[in-house]
């Protein structure tokens, strides 16, 4: 197959397309079967988010030519990376593609440096010139991600955020079309973790290539993606923009994996202005009617702790909020924030600041009101 052309100034400006459809079964009886089809803007983060075992590594892995699948093809824009029914396979180094691992896998051997260098002759020997900003790729790449002081140390003497800016500057520095990553931030210290999230996110839209991102911290899929892609059992079961796929999960499981704490059976008793009402056992919620749902019906109607209020007097039941009497079960400390158990007719959590608690006079036992608003409640139709 012909290689890989370079990225031209139309592929900056326009998305390009990634279509995944692949089989993989592994012999202890795990199949991952990705089906996947999504545009990536220039300088976007799509994630592949799931619980760890899922299949996202394996997806991922696929995408960049370190694995092949048992079926099935794989394409990014104009490109057929794999085709098993036509026996065709683009390897690794033709795909034009960077990855970044969680460990940075640094050559011991070699400076930070000629660590960098590596990718721009590996580059160049496919027709390229580095990130196309400057005469000087590799010096490009450290200013942007802050290790231009670093060029002549070896990588036993980095911390582990600057052992992984390097990894970044060597998969970047021969302006990859495509940027994959493999958690690289899960074994970083939180306050480098937020910096490096930053810095690759500003890094990717000034250089104007996408990404794929995977990991399972909710946080830093909120934190950083565009699109989501929702892996579960091997299967990709949810894809779309990040606010859109979070708020309104497709069902139940994937609610779960998302991380909305409360995924409640309940049944719709009726509808008027707008607003969904559902029983959750004895106690009726509000909800925002996205669509139409005949009443009777089964749902599931899904609460994430961070939409939850708490106020020690009900303001009064307003037409667009759920005013919920709640004792207080539990509450336990998240560095900042508390996290409060409520029992108000069915198991329910709230995030709230320390120093809301405080004000509140929170303590187990005490009664509360929990406010959510209507437009918090998402219902998942059970079948």
């Amino acid at each position: 197959m012909a290689e890989t052309a370079a990225l031209t100034a139309g592929e900056r400006r326009s998305a390009l397309r990634l279509r995944v459809a692949t089989e993989r079964r592994f012999p202890g009886g795990l199949a991952v079967i990705a089906s996947l089809d999504v545009a990536l803007a220039p300088g976007s983060m799509l994630v592949l988010f799931g619980p760890s075992g899922a299949g996202k590594t394996t997806i991922l892995r696929q995408i960049a030519g370190l694995e092949r699948p048992d079926a099935g093809t794989i394409g990014f824009g104009a490109d057929v990376w794999c085709d098993t029914a036509r026996q065709l396979w683009q390897p690794p180094q033709f795909r034009r593609i960077g990855v970044v691992f969680q460990e940075p896998t640094l050559f011991p051997h070699l400076t930070v440096r000629d660590n960098i260098r590596y990718g721009v002759r590996s580059g160049s020997d496919r027709g390229r010139t580095g990130v196309g900003i400057g005469s000087d790729p590799v010096a490009e790449i450290e200013t942007m991600l802050g290790i231009g002081d670093l060029g002549h140390r070896y990588p036993r003497a980095l911390s582990g955020g600057e052992a992984q800016r390097v990894a970044l500057a060597r998969a970047l520095a021969p302006d990859p079309r495509l940027l994959l990553l493999d958690e690289p931030f899960a074994s970083l210290d939180a306050p480098t973790r937020l910096r490096l999230r930053r810095e690759v996110r500003a890094l990717l839209q000034t250089l104007g290539a996408p990404a794929i991102l995977v990991t399972h911290d909710r946080s830093e899929a909120l934190a950083i993606g565009d699109t989501v892609a929702v892996v579960i059992g091997g299967r990709v079961r949810q894809v779309g923009p990040v606010s859109d796929v979070f708020s309104r999960p497709a069902d139940a499981e994937i609610a779960a994996a998302l991380g909305i704490e409360a995924v409640l059976p309940a049944r719709v008793v009726g509808s008027s202005g707008g607003v969904i009402e559902v029983a959750v056992g004895d106690v009726i919620l509000h909800a925002a009617e996205r669509e139409p749902i005949a009443p009777g019906s089964s749902v599931y109607a899904c609460l994430r702790a961070e939409d939850v209020t708490l106020e020690t007097r009900s303001a009064g039941q307003v037409s667009t909020r759920n005013h919920l009497v709640a004792r207080v079960v539990s509450i336990a400390s998240e560095g900042p924030i508390e996290r409060v158990s409520l029992d108000c007719g069915f198991a329910l959590d709230a995030l709230i600041t320390r120093r809301s608690r405080e004000e509140l006079a929170l303590a187990p036992g005490a009664t509360v009101t929990a406010a959510i608003k209507a437009t918090s409640v998402h219902l998942v139709p059970r079948f």
